[in-house]
């Protein structure tokens, strides 16, 4: 069963980057272009809209290589705080690291990064220097005086005039972070000023796949969006400015919104003159115009809310989510007519648990369930064991099934198991001795050199990449690391497996 596409990359890069272009010729200085969201690896993106390949916007800008600079914030208290990248799993100072080596890649050098609001902290000052050993300049922005009521001195040099000038050679300045927050409008405001002491006339922009202003308030890849970004409290709205000005619908987010009387008047000042009437013509967004499938992005769209749901429920009960957040997702859910068991290896998973019991699986009277839908259409499941946790004999049996293996075949000898479960219990004296999904993959490649059914198998790992996965309890982290890594969208039920507070495996 292939997949219907819903979004033409083709057409979205070539639309994004005349757009861009267009821009840069509006101003006669530098176009400061503010990365709202993911440049890289944007999964939400391709959940919502099927087709999209995640890398399709850092190929817009690789194409404009020439053209472009970038610098990244980071927020000091971001550093201090060591907050996370879910997606990836690790700390934003640590993404900042990934970001340079993943643009290098890309042809885009990055030499310039910004502490932002930055006062000293230990941990910031210890980032800073491991980056300039590294060869890579470090600039340091203060809270801006005045902001965000006094606008005299905000835009004067105890303001934006305090911060240092990030020396840069091309039309285009990329201004990115690992996340929100990372003070990027800040720091592309404060460029502007310096340009503007210095004669030149430097525009600014922002540049976000999401909310798609050109689809309905009530579009579910829009709703998707306001769930994703449940936390920060935002909503959908229609752009009142943009209707005013204009007479045609569009739609932004509530942040947006209410800060852009604000940055009109900032850029006023700067510029002595208003460059934009409304958040989305500050905005180059083109990606509803590479959608070719509007019912395709509709049903991904409803998917993607669910998988919200779920994510906000588990991170609640993990004590990384608020239960306001929680109670959001819930109601955006329910607003948008949406019921959980709408995804369809949900169900499964309950009956596969439902099953699991009835035949006495599990460890200890702890039974775990898992259900996948493989890209054939078919569901494959998978309860734990004293062998195996329920991810690991998920994934054995659904590249049983895509391989044409028997169910009952061994794709791991039993030795290689019994070696591995007798190493963590009796020599590293772990609590749980069964295998997580990391060692089940490492097992299964070291199986594949002495078993043909296991090399078979793990050949089709690759086709598991995009599919859905339900969880009956909340992974490990040995699990939640191999899911990952495969690429696969999951979702839990709110619970954990045991009342253990530690569970390492």
């Amino acid at each position: 069963m292939v997949k219907t596409i819903g979004f033409d990359n083709e057409r979205y890069l070539e639309e994004q980057r005349h757009y861009i272009l267009e821009r840069v010729k509006e101003s006669d200085g530098k176009l400061y272009l503010e990365c709202g969201g993911k440049l890289l690896f944007d999964y939400h993106a391709s959940r919502v809209l099927p087709g999209f390949d995640p890398n399709v916007k850092m190929r817009v800008f690789q194409s404009l290589a020439d053209e472009i600079d970038v610098i990244i914030c980071i927020h000091s208290g971001d550093i201090e705080r060591r907050k996370m990248r879910s997606d990836f799993g690790i700390t934003y100072d640590a993404d900042v690291f990934k970001m340079i080596d993943d643009f290098a890649k890309w042809g885009l050098a990055v030499n310039k990064v910004v502490i932002t609001r930055y006062d000293g902290e230990a941990k910031s000052l210890q980032f800073k220097q491991v980056l300039e050993q590294r060869g890579i300049t470090v600039y340091t922005h203060s809270y801006t005086r005045g902001y965000p009521t006094d606008i005299d001195t905000i835009v004067s040099d105890e303001g934006y005039g305090a911060n240092s000038y990030i020396e840069t050679t091309a039309p285009v300045v990329l201004v990115t972070g690992p996340g929100p927050g990372s003070g990027k409008l800040g720091t592309c405001l404060s460029q502007m000023y310096h340009d503007y002491k210095m004669g030149r006339k430097s525009r600014y922009s922002k540049f976000e796949t999401f909310p798609i202003w050109n689809l309905g308030i009530d579009h579910p890849v829009n709703i998707a969006y306001e769930s994703a970004t449940a936390d920060l409290g935002d909503k959908i709205l229609i752009d009142h400015f943009h209707a005013s000005a204009y007479g045609t619908l569009a739609v932004s987010y509530s942040r947006d919104l209410e800060a852009f009387p604000l940055l009109r008047r900032i850029l006023l000042r700067i510029m002595g003159e208003e460059p934009y009437r409304s958040p989305t013509q500050m905005g180059v967004n083109r990606c509803g115009f590479g959608i070719i499938n509007d019912e395709v992005v509709r049903k991904a769209g409803q998917q993607e809310i669910i998988r919200r749901y779920y994510r906000s429920s588990c991170e609640y009960v993990q004590g990384i989510a608020t239960k306001e957040t929680a109670d959001r997702s819930r109601a955006i859910m329910e607003e948008a007519k949406l019921d959980p068991n709408q995804r369809v290896v949900v169900p499964a998973a309950q009956e596969a648990l439902r099953r699991g019991i009835e035949r006495g699986k599990g460890v200890n009277r702890i039974v775990c369930a898992a259900a996948l839908e493989l890209p054939t259409g078919e569901i494959a499941t998978g309860c734990n064991s004293p062998l195996l946790h329920a991810s690991s004999a998920l994934i054995l049996n659904a590249v049983k099934i895509l391989a044409g293996i028997d169910h009952e075949v061994d794709l791991i000898p039993p030795a290689i198991v019994q070696s591995v479960t007798a190493m963590k219990r009796d020599v590293l004296k772990g609590r749980g001795v069964s295998l997580n999904l990391d060692e089940t993959l490492i097992c299964l490649a070291m199986s594949r050199a002495i078993n043909e059914d296991a090399r078979k198998a793990s050949e089709e790992l690759p086709r598991l990449m995009g599919c859905e996965v339900h969880m009956t309890h909340i992974p490990s982290s040995g699990d939640s690391s191999g899911l990952r890594k495969l690429l696969l969208n999951v979702t839990s039920d709110p619970r954990f497996p045991t009342s253990n507070l530690y569970n390492p495996a």
